[in-house]
């Protein structure tokens, strides 16, 4: 084995690659069904895990294989459509709806008392602010650096409303002339819009006035905020209920219409940044050894094959600091022949 370093700075290469994966388990690229915890579809109270979010599974949960692909959850910033905690804890005037509002628009905004817009036919100007809000968390294990732009394809399915087309086909608007790229606390905001793989099929407005936009996306913290009055007119049967004090199963509602619609796409991107060491052995270097068994108690060597022309095998090369301290160490895939009639060029390459 032989320890090798670079010698000057022309021995090393940067490179930057932007590598682009399926987000979801073993690189499915279209997941199109939905399964959930029978455990967690509980809504009788409002500190169960269910009355907060549920869970999406690539497998029923009986699978030893299932995995969390991403999480469905209601918002609304007074409490309605969920359980109050009274009921539980004594704690009267909170609910899980208004804890997922105030939690996902301290992540955007970094407080608790703005509320989520979304721009209508006029943009900003004609904006609604709507109560509530839904939310698709992509499971932060199923990426990698950050959901990439412009890969968004959400189906929904459901009953429209009069004159308007039943269910929905989602993408962002990231790869349009008119790209809403906005910069928040949880990184780049796009709009949602019709259409699929960011290509517009119409405008990022639904029909109906004074209901905004379909939502907002976040892909570098993994999130999608949807608009429910802008949704519901496509997907009725997602529309919300609002009732004070009432578990009305909102995050639910989404789920099924997500699971109607069958198809729900979008691509992980990660920058993986590389250095190469090119490190360079010449015929009379390295020739020996440094396994110390090849020495004998009295300092000498073992083996005659080692005197005059020894022939060794390259194995590993170590990466040092300025102060000559070992940092990294490479394995070669194969031991390379070395004596004094062979030189060597080694790549090494580390990502990070």
């Amino acid at each position: 084995m032989a320890y090798l370093e670079s010698y000057n700075d022309g021995d090393v290469v940067d490179d930057t690659q932007r590598v682009v994966t399926s987000t979801w388990t073993n690189n499915v690229n279209n997941l199109t069904a939905v399964h959930t915890s029978s455990a967690q579809v509980d809504f009788s109270t409002a500190t169960s895990k269910g009355a907060f979010f549920i869970d999406v599974y690539n497998e029923a949960t009986s699978s030893t294989s299932a995995e969390v692909q991403y999480s469905v959850a209601y918002g609304h910033k007074a409490g309605s459509g969920s359980l109050d905690f009274s009921n539980d804890v004594g704690a009267y005037g909170n609910s899980p709806s208004k804890v997922i509002y105030n939690q996902y628009r301290q992540l955007v905004f970094g407080d608790e008392t703005k509320n989520f817009s979304f721009p209508g036919t006029a943009g900003a100007t004609d904006a609604y602010t709507p109560d509530d809000i839904y939310v698709i968390n992509i499971n932060r294990g199923r990426y990698k650096n950050n959901l990439k732009p412009g890969t968004l394809n959400l189906k929904l399915s459901g009953s429209g409303g009069t004159s308007i087309p039943a269910g929905l086909s989602l993408t962002d608007d990231s790869i349009t002339s008119t790209g809403s790229a906005i910069l928040t606390n949880a990184g780049r905001q796009f709009n949602l819009v019709s259409g699929s793989s960011g290509v517009r099929s119409g405008s990022s407005t639904v029909q109906v006035a004074d209901s905004g936009s379909y939502g907002l996306y976040y892909p570098d913290s993994g999130f999608i905020i949807l608009n429910p009055a802008a949704v519901g007119h496509h997907v009725s049967n997602s529309l919300p209920g609002v009732g004070s004090h009432n578990a009305d199963n909102n995050h639910n509602k989404l789920v099924i219409a997500i699971s109607g619609g069958a198809s729900f796409i979008v691509d992980s991107e990660e920058t993986i940044s590389s250095k190469y060491y090119f490190t360079r052995i010449k015929n009379q270097d390295f020739n020996f050894t440094t396994n110390p068994s090849f020495i004998d108690n009295n300092g000498n060597l073992r083996y005659n094959t080692m005197e005059a022309n020894p022939k060794v095998y390259i194995t590993t090369v170590g990466l040092y600091n300025d102060t000559n301290e070992l940092v990294a160490v490479a394995k070669l895939s194969q031991p390379i022949a070395k004596d004094f009639s062979k030189e060597a060029l080694i790549r090494v390459k580390l990502d990070y």
